[in-house]
Formats: C-alpha cells, structure tokens, sequence
C-alpha cells in the first residue's frame, strides 16, 4: 500500500454546506464518515505561451458524500482507536458503500488545529488495511487507506456575522504527521469536470486610446450630423471650462508609468473644486440670512 501525497482535495459546494449546515445544527461537537474516491487526473493547463507545459498527474482526492453521527466517539474509543464494530455499525456492508477515504469533525469556538485525539483517530484510520481501496486511473495498480481529515470550527470569539472554518489534511503514514491540503470547491457535475482547466494569459494587454476623436464619415452625411457635432463640441467646452484645462484627450496621461507625475494636478483640481463649494455655500448661508431678515421685517 503506497503512501501518495495527495496534491489537492475537492468537494462540491451543496456537500460542503450540508456539512456545515449538520454541525451548525447539532448542539455541540460532531464528527463524521467522508466518503468518495481518489484519481490520478492529469491537468489540462491552456496557455497561449508556446512554451512546453507541465503534464504530470495529480493525485486528488474526492469527497461524494458523508456520514454525520450527530455526537463524538462515534467510532473509536477515548484513547482515539478505531473501533471496528461501531465502524462497520455506522456504514454496513463497506463493499456496497463508496470509498471510505476519511473523516471529519466539527468543534465550536476552536482553534483550526488538529488535536491531539483527532490525530490518534486519524492515525489508527489510516493503520487498518483492511479499508484500503484502488486509486483510479493509476498507472499501476496501487491501494490506499483513508487518510483525509477534514476539520470545521466556529470562531473562537462572538462574532455578529455567523460563520465556520475548516481545514483540510491528509495522514502521512510514513512520516506520521499531517500535511494540509488545499480544498477545491466544484460547482459543476462530475460528467463535465474534465473539461475545464487552468488558463493563464501571457499576451501583454494593449493600451487602449483614450483621445477623443471621431470616426470618419462620408459627404451624405455631413449635413445630417452637423447639428450632433456642435452639440459635442459645446458639451466638451463645457467640460472643459468646469475641469479647468483637465479635458478628455490628456486623460491618457494618466494611464500607465506617467500617472504618478499627474498625481499632484489632479489633488490641485480637487483641492479648488472643494473651494468652489465652500464658496457656493458661503453664498446660499448669506442669500438664506437675507432672506430669512426680509421676512422678519415684513411681519
């Protein structure tokens, strides 16, 4: 039975929040079954780089479903040894079951770590060879024990917003110890999962221009637009009267390494702006107290 490092764990997004939703439900700490199956997928990485891309296999690991026993010591004993009659009590038959790849547990008000006795269960879950099951598509026919844990907490301090933790890791019985592992939450159906990969752009972005211009346009319809025309021309005086010299065709100026020497202009705009409008409501204070003595006087 080989040891392989897993290179990442995924779970589905509904099987996820029903676990979540499981433990968020249950009155106090719980633990659980994970079920599902590991593959050697081999990455399809799109890159418009012509360069040779990486094709080696991951080994990752599945989570189809769970078994939440409402309570601790589910399976195993105070010492964190797994029982193998309350273990075959809670799923059956194993070999009418999915892969038994794990387990997990929810605590309130923790800290993300494993403990002391979740690594004791997860330890003597992984010793028992006899739950072992085929790793999919490997190159060579190859077993491994259950060896996921999957850790949910709560925060440790009262939050306004509700909200969980959790944490993945795989057993390593060679070097007994945990390795945390990244979690992938897939929102698609299986069927279609191989579909989709990683695509990483290298083409350098153009700049796009920001003068402003307009298109060309033929003799007929010259006359038909003139009209339009005087109309941008004075809605771009206005503009620029209000900006005072900020208009469109320099805003190109401020995209790319020359933006940081138009900082300063552009604090001075807004710096005047914030004058006008004190200076703007200087003046409705003083209109408003005039009108305010007028109509003392006439009553």
């Amino acid at each position: 039975m080989d040891d392989l490092p897993l290179h990442k764990i995924a779970i589905s997004g509904p099987t996820l929040a029903s676990m979540i939703q499981r433990f968020a439900s249950s009155p106090g700490t719980v633990d659980g079954l994970l079920f599902g199956h590991v593959t050697h997928i081999t990455p399809s990485n799109l890159s418009d780089d012509s360069s040779p891309s990486d094709s080696s296999t991951h080994v990752v690991a599945t989570i189809t479903g769970f078994l939440c026993s409402g309570t601790t010591h589910s399976f195993y004993d105070s010492c964190g040894l797994v029982e193998p009659l309350s273990l075959r009590r809670l799923v059956g038959d194993l070999e009418n079951q999915h892969s038994l790849i794990g387990w997990f547990s929810g605590r309130r008000k923790t800290n993300l770590r494993p403990s002391l006795r979740e690594f004791s269960v997860t330890a003597s879950l992984a010793c028992n060879t006899h739950l072992s099951f085929p790793v999919r598509n490997a190159l060579s026919p190859t077993n491994l024990a259950p060896c996921v844990f999957l850790l949910i907490a709560s925060p440790s301090q009262d939050q306004t917003i509700h909200t969980h933790e959790y944490r993945a890791y795989q057993f390593r019985t060679s070097m007994d110890s945990f390795e945390p592992k990244s979690i992938d939450i897939v929102n698609i159906g299986p069927a279609f999962r191989g579909h989709y990969g990683s695509f990483s752009p290298n083409s350098p972005f153009p700049i796009l221009p920001c003068e402003l211009g307009t298109s060309p346009m033929s003799e007929d319809q010259n006359d038909d637009c003139l009209g339009r025309m005087k109309q941008v021309s004075k809605d771009q005086s206005d503009l620029d009267m209000c900006a005072e010299g900020f208009d469109v065709g320099i805003l190109n100026r401020l995209m790319g390494s020359e933006a940081v020497n138009y900082t300063a202009g552009l604090e001075n705009l807004y710096s005047k702006m914030l004058i006008k409008l004190e200076s703007l409501s200087r003046l409705v204070e003083k209109s408003s107290a005039k009108v305010l003595e007028q109509f003392s006087c006439v009553n």
